[in-house]
């Protein structure tokens, strides 16, 4: 469902204005392919995928 939503199909780089959060830590300009922190991969905290919204 979520395909393409948060990369590109053709580059596979991120969407800008998307963030991403876990454990109080923002993780958005953390590389691709870094590992999640133990919490969230164990369920004791959630990962947050936020659109920004830009303009004024």
């Amino acid at each position: 469902m979520l395909r393409g939503t948060i990369r590109d199909h053709v580059t596979q780089q991120r969407r800008p204005f998307l963030r991403f959060f876990a454990c109080e830590r923002d993780l958005t300009h953390e590389p691709p392919d870094a590992p999640l922190p133990d919490a969230v991969t164990s369920g004791a905290e959630p990962l947050v995928v936020l659109g920004a919204i830009a303009g004024g």
